[in-house]
């Protein structure tokens, strides 16, 4: 019962990933996260906001990869990110980018300073 209530307290962001994946040719399930790559995922990986873009990006309970190289690499910072959605919600978003702002207006790095980022490097 609790399991079902991470999935649809992080659904509507899991929703935005579906969006994706739909435009996406190459996915699977894994770990009860969907993964996908190929098409519209490799652009927006490869066109994320920060430099040399990103090797994937999740979204409640989608990762989105630029291939599956990728996707296998970071598996386990991705799925750090899958329990930061489990736990936040849809408040995930605006409070990532929030804190990415806030990073930003004080000269600092939007990325690797963002505590999202930092919890999931030192977890995954």
């Amino acid at each position: 019962m609790i399991r079902i209530w991470y999935y649809l307290w992080a659904s509507p962001n899991t929703a935005l990933g579906l969006l994706v994946a739909a435009g996406s040719p190459k996915w699977r399930v894994r770990g009860g996260v969907v993964e996908v790559c190929g098409g519209l995922a490799t652009a927006i990986c490869r066109n994320a906001l920060i430099q040399g873009g990103a090797a994937a990006i999740t979204l409640g309970h989608v990762i989105i990869g630029r291939d599956r190289l990728s996707l296998d690499g970071a598996r386990s910072h991705e799925h750090v990110h899958v329990r930061q959605y489990e736990r936040w919600g849809p408040l995930f978003l605006p409070a990532y980018l929030g804190c990415s702002a806030w990073l930003w207006a004080r000269g600092r790095d939007v990325y690797r300073e963002n505590p999202f980022e930092v919890e999931a490097y030192r977890e995954g």
